[in-house]
């Protein structure tokens, strides 16, 4: 019996981890998880011991506003594994915590397997952490093809396990493909966030309504409540004099990118999901002090894309409208240029394709599941 230990901090680690653990216990039915994360990792068999959202502290100010809560969460998950001895540490995303914790388990559980699956973006950012994590770590079992070619660079081995979003949107696509686009459409996809939508949303719309018997179709994120989206509509109605709208809110946001002639996309793993899911798009990417951003740029960043369709492909496959670029003109404009050039949404639409072959047909969580059974296996005779 192998027993497992999972940190997942966010919700889309959740998922990750969830679909893990699912493809681990199809293959060893008396394998035991326990960890921190969330409800879909709970109902997938494992036993929580702290549920993300007590540990989902975004940027710098947040965790310092919370540290307390930073310290204690740690001081848990280093009990919880020294009571529990687990097998196997498996982490997802989530690096600030899950590399002091990596740390930890190397230093006083030296028995312990520790797996890396979805990798830090050590790729865009914080490059010196390549070497922790290879360091730290037996297997670094990554979701894009790059991202084995980045730590190769450094001398480190990483597997491609595949594609988690890839996956979603292919059994998604089993179902659906009957469904026609609608000309009319512009999706608009603000994010999850409060703060994302409150900064995007406002010149998402003042771009959308500028054109005539278009149907702006927001995508909802079902966290947040329709009164948010309902203000800042009426706000930026009020602000930019754009009279009666044609607006509709939905949550079903696979279905909306099926449906859409194009669509308006907060930078995210949402702009991957628009590209698999073959809808026109333009990224947009709120900034405060986004001149700031320009300057630092080339010290902070190591891409010359911030989206992970033109990252997986290696060029400009989508129009990036980032920081101080992006502006309610500007985004009219591209909106413009993916309505009337069939030119344009035709190539795009065959790098997609492109990209949709680089990603490839793994399975991840199943890869994934295989590599981190043998290995506890062989560990353990």
């Amino acid at each position: 019996m192998a027993k497992y230990f999972f940190i997942a901090g966010e919700a889309s680690g959740d998922m990750h981890a969830a679909a893990l653990i699912s493809a681990i216990r199809r293959r060893d039915k008396k394998s035991v998880f326990v960890g921190f994360g969330g409800d879909k990792m709970q109902s997938a068999g494992c036993r929580l011991v702290c549920h993300y959202r007590d540990m989902a502290f975004m940027g710098v100010v947040d965790v310092v506003m919370h540290a307390p809560d930073v310290v204690r969460n740690l001081r848990l998950a280093r009990r919880t594994m020294t009571t529990e001895k687990p097998d196997a540490l498996v982490l997802v995303d989530y690096p600030s915590f899950n590399l002091k914790i990596a740390k930890f388990c190397r230093r006083r559980l030296p028995q312990t397997k520790i797996y890396y699956y979805i990798s830090p973006k050590v790729w865009a950012w914080k490059t010196w952490r390549v070497h922790t994590i290879a360091k730290l770590t037996d297997k670094v079992l990554c979701i894009f093809p790059f991202e084995s070619e980045f730590y190769a660079r450094y001398g480190y081995k990483a597997t491609y396990v595949g594609n988690p979003t890839a996956n979603y949107v292919k059994a998604f696509m089993k179902n659906n493909s009957q469904v026609e686009r609608k000309s009319n459409v512009v999706a608009l996809l603000p994010g999850s966030r409060k703060h994302e939508v409150q900064k995007c949303l406002p010149r998402m719309l003042a771009a959308a309504s500028s054109f005539i018997n278009v149907k702006v179709v927001i995508a909802k994120a079902p966290s947040l409540p329709t009164e948010l989206y309902e203000q800042i509509v009426e706000q930026t109605r009020e602000k930019y004099k754009l009279g009666q709208l044609n607006i509709e809110f939905r949550e079903d946001t696979y279905h909306l990118l099926l449906e859409a002639a194009l669509a308006v996309v907060n930078s995210g793993t949402a702009t991957l999901e628009t590209a698999l899911l073959g809808c026109p798009q333009v990224a947009v990417y709120h900034v405060d002090c986004g001149h700031l951003l320009n300057l630092v740029r080339p010290l902070l960043f190591k891409l010359n894309y911030f989206t992970l369709p033109n990252i997986i492909a290696g060029k400009q496959v989508i129009r990036e409208l980032l920081a101080y670029e992006f502006t309610a003109d500007a985004l009219k404009k591209e909106i413009e240029h993916l309505l009337l050039d069939d030119d344009y949404r035709r190539q795009m639409l065959y790098d997609y394709k492109l990209i949709s072959d680089i990603l490839g047909d793994l399975q991840a969580p199943e890869t994934a599941a295989k590599l981190c059974c043998k290995s506890v296996k062989k560990h353990k005779t």
